[in-house]
């Protein structure tokens, strides 16, 4: 059931991981995943059919684990009202917090019943028997890593992502710490004295070359989202795909200003002026900085929105998704491809 090519589509929540993307990259070989996050059951669901239309082979769905963190309600007001003239500027109401559990428990029970050949939980790990429950319906079972820790934990998984700091978007981590992220080079090697599972390694892989380097120090295949993120099949937004080939933008960085997780985007106004006063509520801030991030999207300004990205993320171009999947994986594009499972 593993992809014939070493190379897995992040699940990519909010917009760009699309039943297009998915499908293109599982027919070239690779694994396509769709994003669950943000999303209600029966978008889950639509997604499905709509990939399960488009291709024959496998492909995944991405889970967010709930939040269990602890908040400060105080500091979440805060942030409203420090966020008060950015609304008021963009036309908008700041956003107000809302369910913290992603509808979790409904969309294991949907996935369950109908499961895709693959499953990824990101922000912690399900318990064993939710686990085992995937793994009897032939699901194979992915958990996000980001410390040997968290690889301990995840021992009924039968493979770990590892995620390392280079990584765009949220930081895949089980709780939401200030820890210095590691990476990704040497949190393969962390993991790798801890469990024998395979590794899927994640963090500013957007080359051949990158992704020969990370199979060689042993993992089976690589993870990338940002070079995916300008394909055509891709669903981020024009001013998000336009701005990662913008030479206004010239670093990344972590950040908590836009939902209250660490995540790596590209540096632009709201997350200069707002991360330092940012609190660890997520998803709260996600909820609050929504409709701002929506409104400067749809104005197609793009130093008011996410614009999450690895720091790999210059390689990132508009080629079609089947073409950059045997790039990466070094083989020439328009060779024949590889045949289904039997």
């Amino acid at each position: 059931m593993w992809p014939e090519l070493p190379i897995v589509q992040a699940p990519m929540a909010g917009g760009p991981s699309t039943p297009e993307l998915a499908a293109a990259v599982s027919d070239a070989g690779g694994l396509g995943f769709l994003a669950a996050g943000y999303k209600t059951v029966e978008a889950m669901r639509a997604d499905i059919a709509a990939t399960r239309r488009l291709t024959s082979r496998p492909f995944g769905m991405n889970l967010f684990m709930p939040s269990l963190d602890d908040i400060d309600p105080a500091a979440v007001a805060a942030y409203r009202d420090r966020l008060a003239p950015e609304a008021e500027r963009l036309g908008v109401p700041v956003g107000v917090p809302s369910a913290r559990d992603d509808a979790f428990d409904a969309k294991i029970t949907d996935l369950l019943a109908d499961p895709p050949p693959f499953v990824s939980f990101t922000f912690g790990c399900p318990g064993d028997g939710v686990i085992r429950a995937f793994q009897e319906r032939g699901t194979v079972v992915i958990v996000t890593v980001t410390t040997a820790g968290e690889a301990r934990r995840a021992s009924a998984a039968d493979a770990l992502c590892v995620q390392g700091s280079e990584a765009g978007g949220h930081r895949g981590s089980f709780a939401d710490t200030v820890d210095e992220p590691v990476p990704l080079r040497r949190l393969l090697r962390d993991v790798r004295a801890v469990t024998a599972q395979p590794l899927i390694a994640a963090g500013g892989l957007a080359t051949a070359s990158g992704v020969a380097e990370i199979l060689d120090l042993g993992a089976v295949a690589a993870q990338i989202g940002t070079a995916f993120v300008r394909c055509p099949e891709s669903g981020a937004s024009p001013v998000h795909k336009a701005a990662l080939a913008d030479p206004r933008f010239t670093s990344t960085a972590m950040t908590r200003a836009f939902s209250g997780r660490p995540a790596r985007g590209l540096v632009n106004r709201f997350l200069t002026e707002h991360s330092a006063h940012a609190p660890a509520a997520y998803p709260d801030v996600h909820y609050v900085t929504a409709p701002l991030r929506k409104a400067s999207a749809a104005q197609g300004d793009p130093e008011g929105v996410n614009l999450w990205a690895g720091e790999s993320y210059r390689s990132a171009t508009e080629t079609p998704a089947a073409q950059l999947v045997t790039h990466l994986a070094g083989r020439p594009f328009g060779a024949a491809p590889p045949q289904p499972p039997a």
